[in-house]
């Protein structure tokens, strides 16, 4: 299935403004960033700590709907889904 990846401020350096990726049937978010994380090795290193861990404090919208993370990562996806990743949003 075709999924439309958005990816915003520093994702944007890593995924280009959008892209169109081919995974399988069945797969959910965490399966999607495994394998944007495959195709774009830079990308493992903004999400993921040094000891493996993925980071929280990024954002993952699917369809405009800001996912809870890490609870939302099983949340299955489906053809011609958008999926948009935001850097932290801090302020002052």
């Amino acid at each position: 299935m075709r999924i439309k990846i958005r990816a915003f401020a520093s994702f944007r350096e890593i995924l280009g403004k959008e892209m169109m990726v081919e995974i399988e049937s069945g797969s959910n978010v965490s399966d999607l960033i495994n394998h944007l994380c495959e195709i774009k090795p830079d990308l493992r290193r903004a999400l993921y700590s040094d000891t493996g861990e993925l980071r929280d404090y990024f954002i993952i919208m699917l369809n405009r709907r800001r996912l809870n993370m890490p609870e939302d990562l099983g949340a299955a996806l489906s053809d011609n889904d958008e999926v948009a990743i935001f850097p932290p949003v801090a302020g002052g």
